[in-house]
Order: structure tokens, then sequence, then C-alpha cells
């Protein structure tokens, strides 16, 4: 099954490998009947997840066989319905590299004025460069983008952006990959050869790692940054059943 999903990951981008690997998991749910570990986002349990990841050490426990959250998405969504009025309050969200296992979820709230964004993604409403965003100053109140800034040229520019469109007071999840081993992020423009920035970045089409230094990465792009840490205040017991990465905090980017 590792090696598997490691062949498909690399062969298909994720961004198309969701149009259609929901159907072929239909088949093997059947085979991951349980009640050890529960999936935030739509509630179905399981014996456990599925393995997921580009490389060959793909992550045990990661993806959920029902509505393709990964460890990260179940995060967030565990923290949307703990600790923000995100299902309830009104507002007008931009959500860049949109992910299956949220989309229709989000349009289905009323309370959303709900747009979605990308430049490669056929699940996206609004073709659009992070780096040059579509949309006037203060239009939007919530932002998501998730492993996203890895991959961009300028991120401190993208950070802007995102800072320029949401309105003060407006917050952002901005999820990226992190080696905690670093204390601060690692980049290098001279590497262009796939292969080497997979070396060194942890996969072919990454430019940087971000490090422990993230959220001052964040911060020099001009969000002032809240951390949300499930351990520090949720039953561990609990949180064992969500299989959240280990270690994976929230950085909540907040334009004040």
């Amino acid at each position: 099954m590792k090696k598997l999903t490691s062949f498909l990951l690399r062969a298909i981008p994720r961004k198309r490998l969701q149009l259609f690997s929901h159907f072929a998991l239909k088949l093997a749910r059947v085979f991951f009947i349980g009640n050890k570990v529960e999936c935030t986002v739509c509630e179905k349990r399981y014996r456990k997840f599925l393995p997921y990841g580009r490389l060959k050490a793909a992550r045990d426990q990661a993806l959920c066989p029902n509505c393709l959250a990964l460890e990260r998405h179940r995060l967030i969504w565990f923290y949307l319905k703990k600790e923000t009025g995100f299902f309830t309050d009104e507002f007008k969200m931009l959500h860049i590299a949109p992910e299956y296992c949220f989309i229709k979820r989000f349009e289905k709230q009323k309370n959303i004025d709900y747009i979605t964004g990308d430049l490669e993604s056929p699940l996206a409403m609004v073709k659009m460069d992070v780096h040059d965003i579509p949309f006037e100053d203060h239009t939007f109140d919530v932002l998501f983008c998730n492993h996203v800034l890895e991959h961009v040229d300028d991120d401190l520019k993208v950070m802007g952006e995102f800072r320029r469109v949401l309105k003060p007071g407006g917050w952002a999840i901005l999820q990226s990959p992190q080696d905690f081993s670093r204390a601060t992020t690692y980049e290098d423009p001279r590497i262009t050869d796939p292969k080497e920035r997979e070396k060194h970045f942890g996969q072919d089409d990454h430019v940087r790692m971000y490090g422990r230094d993230y959220d001052k990465r964040l911060e020099q792009g001009g969000f002032t940054v809240d951390l949300f840490d499930p351990q520090e205040k949720y039953d561990k017991e609990e949180l064992e059943r969500y299989k959240f990465m280990p270690g994976e905090k929230l950085y909540i980017a907040r334009n004040i």
C-alpha cells in the first residue's frame, strides 16, 4: 500500500489525483472497517487510516479513506469546531489550493461567502497566481492556504498579498511542512534540479524547508501569529483517535 501510494503521488499531482481517487477508495473502505480512529472532518470511524506520502517512507495513519482528509485537515477542522465561530459567523473567505475534503462542506455553509482560487487546480473557481492575487484590498475576512508557501518563488511577497486582501482583523490558516530539527528556514535558489530539491527540501517541487522559525517568518510577512497546540488543552486519549501529526501546531496568522 505504501509503495502504491508513493508511486501514484509521484506520477499524478495531488490536485488532480483528488478528482478520482475517492471513487477507488470506496472499494478500499471495507478493508478498514473498525472503531479505533475517527476523522474529525467526515466523522467516519475506521480500524486505521491509509498511509500517505510521496517518499518511500509514507506516513502511516494519514489519509481518511472516506473524505481524503490528511492529518493537517483533521487538525484544522478540530480547531475550527472547538475554538472558532467558523460554522456560525457570517464572513467572506478565500480558499487557495482548495482541498477536496473541505470544498463541498464549505460550499454548503450558508454563513460563508466562499471563493476558491489556484493557479492549476481544476477544483478552484478562480485561476490565480498567489504572487498577484486578483482581488481588491481588504476583501476577505478569512483565508486558507495550506502547503503552498513551500512551493512559491517569494514567500514573503505572497504573505504580503494575503495580508493585502484580508480585512483588518481578518485571519488566515497557513500550514506548511516543517523540519523541527532546523532552527531556521532553509532555502537556496541555486538548487533547481528536481532530484536535488527532493533531497534538500523534501519534495521535487519545493523550494524551501521551513524550520522552527516558521512563526517568525509569518511575522516577517506582517502577521501577528497565534499558535494552536491541541496537546496543551485537550485530552490525549481523545486526540489519539484523530491521528494528528505528532507535534503539529496550527499557525493562525492575524492581520491586526
